[in-house]
C-alpha cells in the first residue's frame, strides 16, 4: 500500500496540532499574553541608545542618566521574571500534552487487533508512543510561543525600522527575501528526513528490543557478532540520517550568518554617510543597529525553532499512521452481554489471513454450555485459527459465530472478552510477583481466593520454597521460573477469572509426567460446568471429552467421541496409533532420540491397542 502525498499528511497532521492546541488554548494564551509582555520589556534595550547619546549625552541633560537606567532595570527585571513564569507554564502545558498524546495512542494500541501486533514490531509501537509524541512539546510548549514572539519582535522591529529609514531597510529586506526563500526549500527537504529518521529509529530499536528479548538464544547460538552488525546496519543508517539533517540545519545557520554579514555591511556603507551628511543621528544610529541586531536574531532563530515544529509534525504524522488503523472494535457491535451461559456454535464459517487460501473452509459445529470440545489434526490443520476465532481475535470472513444464540460480531467485545479464560501454550507473565500475576485475571481478588486457586493448581508447592513467598518477583516473561512453573501460573490466573468459556491450548505442553498428572484434578475442576476447547497433541488428555473435532486443512473431517472415532478407523484412529507406537518406542528405547515419522508416512504399528490403552 502506498503511502499518502506529502501534503496530505502534512494537512492531517496540521489538524492534529489544532486539536492539540485548542486543548490547551487557555494556557498557551496565558503565554502569549505573557509573550507580548516579554517582548515588550526587551525593547527597551535598543531604545536606550538613542536617549543616551542623543538626548542626555548631545543636549547636555545628565539628569535623564537615572531615569533610562531605572527604565533599563524595570524592563530587565519584567523580561527575566516574564520568561521564567513563560517557561514554567509552557514546560507544564507541554509535558501535559506529552502524556495526553501517549494516553491516547497507548489506548488505541491496545484495541488494534492481534493480527497487526503479528507485523509489527514491538519496538516500533514503542517508539510511536514514547518518541514521537515528545514532538508535542514543540507545538505546546516554549517552541510555538518561541515562534509568535519571534515574529512579533521581527514585524515591530521591522516597522520601527521603516520609521528610522526606509531606504536602508528596503535593501536589507532583499537580503532577508533571500533568506526566507531559503529556508521555505530547506524545510521542505528537511521534513521527510525527520520522517524517515523516526521510522529507521523505530525499526532499529525494536530489532535491539528482540534481541535482548531473545538473549539466551543468541547465546546459545553465538549470534553475539551477528547481532551486533545487524545494529550497526541500522545505527549507521541513522547517522547517515541524522548527518544530513544536521547538514541542512547548518546550511541554514550559515546562510543565516551571511545574511546577518551583509545586513551589517549595508549599515555601514549606508548608514555611516547618513551619519556624516546629517542625515541620521549617532543615537538614531545605534538604535537603528540594535534593531537590526533583533530582526536578524529572531529570523536566525527560526531556523532552528522550525527544525523543531518540522521534527513535531513528522511525529505526527508517525502517530497518525497508527491512529488510523482500524481497531477491532471497529464494526464490532456493541450489544451488552450481562449473561453468558455458554453455548457456541459456528455456522459455515470460514476464515484466511490474506486473500488465498482460506485456512478454515465452512466449518459448522455446536458446543453446548458446559461440555469440552477437543480439536486435533496435524500441525497447520487450522486449530489455532478456530481458537483465535473463538476469542473473537479475527473475525469470520464468510459465515457466523453465535454465542447463547446471538451474532458473536453484534456483541460488545469487553463483555464477551470478561468471560473467557485462557491458558495458552506459551503463557506470558509479567514483571511482576508470582501474586500479582495470578490476580492478573481479576485484580480486585482477596489474599485468600489467590491462595485458593494457587493450591488448585499446585502453585503453593513452589510459590512456598522462595523466601519471599507469592511476593517474589518472578523477572521478565517470568524467567526466573520453570516452564512447568510458568504454565501452573498460567491455569491459577485462569481459575481465578471463573470464567464461562475455557481455552486450553496446549495447556500441559510445558509440564512433565508427575506435573502434568498433580494438575490434572484441577483442570477437571475447572471445566466443571463451563464451555472448554481443548487443544492437545497428547491425546490420552481429551479422551473424556464430549465431542472431538479431527480437523484436516481446514475442514472438519471427523467428529465424536473418543470412543465413536477410535472404533471408526479414521484419522483420529491414525492420530491415536502414530502417537501409541512414539510413546511405546520411547518406553522401549528411553536413551534414544526418536524422530517421528514425517508427515504423510504412517508408522508400522503391531498390534491394535485398545480404548484403554489412552
Amino acid at each position: 500500500m502506498s503511502s499518502p502525498p506529502t501534503r496530505v499528511r502534512f494537512s492531517q497532521a496540521w489538524r492534529d496540532a489544532r486539536d492539540l492546541l485548542r486543548q490547551h488554548r487557555s494556557r498557551l494564551l496565558v503565554g502569549f499574553a505573557l509573550m507580548l509582555v516579554n517582548r515588550a520589556a526587551g525593547f527597551v534595550l535598543p531604545a536606550a541608545p538613542k536617549f543616551v547619546i542623543d538626548d542626555a549625552i548631545g543636549r547636555h541633560r545628565p539628569e535623564l542618566l537615572p531615569l533610562i537606567a531605572l527604565a533599563l532595570g524595570v524592563a530587565t527585571v519584567i523580561q527575566a521574571g516574564s520568561s521564567f513564569v513563560l517557561s514554567q507554564l509552557l514546560g507544564v502545558a507541554a509535558q501535559r500534552a506529552i502524556t495526553d498524546m501517549r494516553k491516547r495512542v497507548m489506548a488505541h494500541v491496545t484495541r488494534l487487533p492481534v493480527r497487526y501486533f503479528d507485523s509489527t514490531q514491538t519496538g516500533v509501537l514503542i517508539s510511536r508512543v514514547m518518541t514521537d509524541a515528545e514532538g508535542v512539546r514543540n507545538l505546546v510548549g516554549t517552541g510555538l510561543v518561541q515562534l509568535a514572539s519571534s515574529v512579533v519582535t521581527a514585524v515591530v522591529a521591522l516597522i520601527w525600522l521603516f520609521a528610522i529609514s526606509w531606504q536602508l531597510t528596503l535593501l536589507n529586506l532583499v537580503f532577508l527575501a533571500i533568506f526566507g526563500a531559503g529556508m521555505t526549500i530547506a524545510f521542505g527537504t528537511l521534513r521527510p528526513l525527520f520522517r524517515e529518521r523516526g521510522k529507521i529509529n523505530a525499526e532499529v530499536t525494536g530489532r535491539l528490543g528482540e534481541t535482548l528479548g531473545g538473549v539466551r538464544v543468541v547465546k546459545a547460538y553465538t549470534a553475539e557478532r551477528r547481532e551486533q552488525l545487524v545494529f550497526a546496519r541500522g545505527a549507521h543508517r541513522l547517522l547517515r540520517n541524522i548527518a544530513r539533517t544536521m547538514t541542512g540545519v547548518s546550511a541554514i545557520g550559515a546562510v543565516a550568518g551571511v545574511i546577518a554579514g551583509g545586513i551589517g555591511i549595508l549599515m555601514i556603507l549606508v548608514g555611516g554617510p547618513a551619519i556624516l551628511d546629517g542625515r541620521m543621528t549617532l543615537g538614531t544610529f545605534g538604535t537603528y543597529v540594535a534593531l537590526t541586531g533583533m530582526l536578524a536574531a529572531p529570523l536566525i532563530q527560526l531556523a532552528s525553532i522550525g527544525t523543531q515544529m518540522s521534527e513535531a509534525f513528522a511525529g505526527l504524522d508517525r502517530i497518525r499512521e497508527v491512529l488510523g488503523t482500524p481497531t477491532e472494535r471497529d464494526g464490532q457491535g456493541s450489544g451488552a452481554l450481562d449473561v453468558l451461559h455458554g453455548d457456541l456454535a459456528f455456522e459455515h464459517v470460514s476464515f484466511g489471513y490474506t486473500a488465498g487460501e482460506p485456512v478454515l473452509k465452512d466449518v459448522s459445529f455446536t458446543a453446548t454450555a458446559g461440555t469440552t470440545t477437543a480439536l486435533v489434526g496435524s500441525s497447520g490443520s487450522g486449530k489455532s485459527t478456530l481458537i483465535s476465532l473463538v476469542m473473537a481475535f479475527n473475525q469470520p470472513q464468510s459465515g457466523r459465530i453465535l454465542v447463547d444464540g446471538r451474532d458473536l460480531a453484534s456483541l460488545r467485545l469487553e463483555d464477551y472478552r470478561a468471560r473467557l479464560g485462557i491458558v495458552l501454550q506459551e503463557n506470558f507473565l509479567f514483571d511482576g510477583t508470582i501474586a500479582e500475576n495470578l490476580a492478573f485475571s481479576r485484580p480486585n481478588a482477596t489474599a485468600r481466593e489467590i491462595r485458593a486457586v494457587a493450591h488448585i493448581a499446585h502453585c503453593d508447592e513452589f510459590a512456598d520454597r522462595f523466601p519471599q513467598g507469592f511476593d517474589t518477583v518472578v523477572g521478565e516473561r517470568g524467567i526466573r521460573l520453570s516452564g512447568g512453573q510458568r504454565q501452573r501460573i498460567a491455569i491459577a490466573r485462569a481459575i481465578l477469572a471463573d470464567p464461562r468459556i475455557l481455552i486450553l491450548d496446549e495447556a500441559t505442553s510445558s509440564l512433565d509426567s508427575d506435573s502434568e498428572q498433580m494438575i490434572q484434578d484441577g483442570l477437571r475442576r475447572l471445566r466443571h460446568g463451563r464451555t472448554t476447547f481443548v487443544i492437545a497433541h497428547r491425546l490420552s488428555t481429551i479422551r473424556s471429552a464430549d465431542q472431538i473435532l479431527v480437523l484436516e486443512g481446514g475442514e472438519i473431517v471427523e467428529r465424536g467421541t473418543h470412543d465413536e472415532l477410535f472404533a471408526k478407523g479414521g484419522r483420529y484412529r491414525q492420530l491415536h496409533d502414530k502417537q501409541y507406537q512414539i510413546e511405546f518406542d520411547r518406553f522401549i528405547n528411553p536413551g534414544e532420540d526418536f524422530t517421528p515419522e514425517p508427515p504423510g508416512r504412517e508408522p508400522a504399528v503391531t498390534g491394535t491397542p485398545t480404548p484403554e490403552a489412552l
